[in-house]
C-alpha cells in the first residue's frame, strides 16, 4: 500500500483524512492478455499510449499485472504515472498519462472544461433514413445493475455527434465525436440509435459473462484526440495506429 506520492505506508504510518491510498493486491493465476501497448508519444511532461482491446487501464477485478498503468510504470520505472481519462478495458484507442504530479492539474482540466476533441470510430449496423452528421442527446444516469448506464427522461446531459464514414460490407463505419464524457455513452447511444456497437457484451443488453472471445473484440477505436498543450502552449494531436478490421489489436 502507497500513498499518493507512492512512498509504501508501514503498519506504524499515519494516515490523514482526504488522503489518496494505493493498495496493490495479488492476484492467483493472472490471465495474460496477448495483445502489446504501443508508445505514440512521451516527453517529460506526457506518456501517449495507443492501448490494445482487452487490457484495462488500471487495476481491478481479476487484473493487476495486466493492467496497462502497471506495464507502462514497469517499462518506464516511474511510480507517479497517472492516467488523466480512461477508456473501457473494451476499447482500443488513444490514452495519455501524466509524468509529473505539478502538472497534472492542468491536463486534467482541459477535459474537465472539455478543451479536448475525442474522435471515436464505430462499427455497427446501418442506420436507415439518417442524414450525416447529426447529433444525439439523451439524459443517461447509473443503472440498477452498478456496471451499466441508461437513459431516462429529462434535460440531457450527454451529447454524441455521429458521421457516416462508409460501408464496410453489410456494416457501416462511424464517426464519433463526444461532447461529453459520460460513462459508456458511445455505447449506450450507439444502441439506442438501433446501432449498437459489433461485439457489445452490454448494450442494448447485458450478457452473462464470459471468457474473453479474442476473435470478437468491440469494435469501438479511440482514434484522435486533439488539445492545446497548457504547457508547452502547442497544438497536440494523437492517433491511433490501429484498424478496427484488425482482429489482433
Amino acid at each position: 500500500m502507497v500513498d499518493g506520492a507512492g512512498t509504501v505506508l508501514r503498519i506504524d504510518s499515519v494516515v490523514r483524512r482526504g488522503m489518496r491510498l494505493w493498495y496493490y493486491r495479488e492476484v492467483e493465476a493472472e490471465t495474460p492478455i496477448p495483445f502489446a501497448e504501443q508508445i505514440l508519444f512521451s516527453d517529460e511532461q506526457l506518456v501517449v499510449v495507443d492501448k490494445p482491446h482487452f487490457l484495462p487501464m488500471t487495476p481491478g477485478g481479476r487484473f493487476v499485472q495486466e493492467s496497462l498503468l502497471v506495464r507502462l510504470k514497469r517499462q518506464f520505472g516511474e511510480a507517479s504515472l497517472t492516467p488523466i481519462h480512461r477508456l473501457d478495458r473494451e476499447t482500443a484507442g488513444v490514452v495519455i498519462f501524466s509524468r509529473r504530479a505539478d502538472t497534472r492539474g492542468r491536463y486534467q482540466s482541459l477535459f474537465q472544461k472539455r478543451s479536448v476533441q475525442k474522435t471515436y470510430e464505430a462499427l455497427a449496423a446501418p442506420m436507415q433514413g439518417r442524414a450525416f452528421p447529426f447529433t444525439y442527446r439523451s439524459r443517461m444516469v447509473d443503472s440498477e445493475r452498478f456496471f451499466l448506464m441508461q437513459e431516462e427522461a429529462g434535460e440531457p446531459n450527454a451529447e454524441t455527434v455521429v458521421d457516416l464514414i462508409g460501408m464496410r460490407g453489410a456494416l457501416a463505419l462511424y464517426r464519433l465525436h463526444p461532447h461529453t464524457g459520460r460513462k459508456h455513452q458511445l455505447r449506450v447511444h450507439m444502441a439506442a440509435l438501433g446501432a449498437p456497437i459489433l461485439n457489445d457484451s452490454f448494450y442494448p443488453v447485458a450478457l452473462p459473462v464470459q471468457d474473453d472471445d479474442y476473435a470478437r473484440p468491440l469494435k469501438l477505436l479511440a482514434r484522435a484526440i486533439e488539445f492545446d498543450d497548457p504547457v508547452s502552449g502547442e497544438r497536440r494531436r494523437f492517433e491511433s495506429r490501429r484498424s478496427l478490421g484488425d482482429e489482433t489489436n
